[in-house]
């Protein structure tokens, strides 16, 4: 018999051709332990890189975001009820030309690629 041995399994050729693949039992726990830290590193990032983009008044709109989201679930919530209304106002506010609606996507442009390099090396990918 042939095989092939990483850290993630094996695969093993019997006498018959037939290929066999043993998954190392470890792996899908160490798989989603590496995906929900990296996940978790994500949604704290969109959140803080975020502030500076969103529109302040009283601050209850970023707090919304933060109230409202659940850290690792893959989703930033902001909940307030105007911050759908906010954020699809793709007006600049006079106080500071950073803050605006879509911010969200203009923080994503600044920042992209920090966050995605975060990522990995908080997973531990090269």
């Amino acid at each position: 018999m042939d095989s092939i041995t990483t850290p993630r399994g094996s695969i093993t050729i019997a006498k018959n051709h037939q290929a066999k693949l043993q998954w190392n039992p470890d792996f899908a726990g160490q798989r989603t332990e590496q995906f929900s830290r990296m996940q978790k590193f994500i949604d704290s990032e969109v959140l803080r890189l975020s502030t500076p983009y969103i529109p302040i008044k009283t601050g209850m709109l970023i707090k919304s975001g933060i109230l409202g989201t659940v850290v690792g679930s893959g989703e930033v919530n902001y909940i307030a009820p105007y911050a759908d209304a906010q954020y699809r106002t793709a007006v600049t506010r006079s106080y500071d030309a950073q803050r605006g609606g879509l911010w969200f996507e203009r923080m994503k442009i600044d920042h992209k690629k920090e966050i995605l390099e975060g990522a990995k090396k908080t997973g531990g990918i090269r």
